[in-house]
């Protein structure tokens, strides 16, 4: 039973026992009826445009998704284009290229590229010290040596 028809019933159980709207409490409980029967049609009337919403959403969605379908024309693509079978090991040629090195100075983990820059004259982003990464078996080409270099402070050299 829907709350309107409950408010119904109730209207009618007050007018089935001859209920004497004159007297006070019978005022009082015939304003409470009118306003739950009210309250009823208020609820009902939101229910229905609940429902509207949800249709009209699920007819967004689904047309969302024959767009994105349309423009990407691939189900499998995140949303950088790649597929998502794809091996995530496959980008390590651009990680390969960085070497990893503590600071003597404060400690902090620097990253470089040497390509890009001098093992000898590192500035730490952290401190602004410039330390030096170069091991006497590679001078630098720390992929030939396969060892890690041995980090020294400019000053020791």
């Amino acid at each position: 039973m829907t709350i309107s028809e409950k408010t119904a019933y109730l209207k009618g159980l007050m007018e089935g026992l001859s209920f004497d709207k004159d007297t006070p409490e019978g005022k009082i409980l015939s304003c409470m009826a009118d306003i739950l029967s009210d309250l009823a049609l208020s609820v009902s009337d939101a229910e229905d445009d609940i429902e509207a919403i949800k249709e009209y959403a699920e007819e967004i969605d689904d047309d969302l998704t024959d767009l994105e379908d349309y423009v990407f024309d691939e189900d499998d693509e995140d949303e950088y284009g790649e597929d998502y079978d794809e091996d995530p090991d496959e980008d390590e040629e651009d990680e390969e290229d960085f070497v990893e090195v503590e600071c003597p100075n404060c400690g902090e983990t620097v990253f470089f590229n040497p390509e890009d820059i001098d093992p000898e004259n590192i500035i730490c982003p952290s401190c602004n010290e410039s330390f030096s990464c170069i091991c006497d078996e590679c001078d630098g080409d720390c992929d030939s040596c396969e060892e890690d270099c041995d980090v020294r402070n400019e000053e020791e050299d």
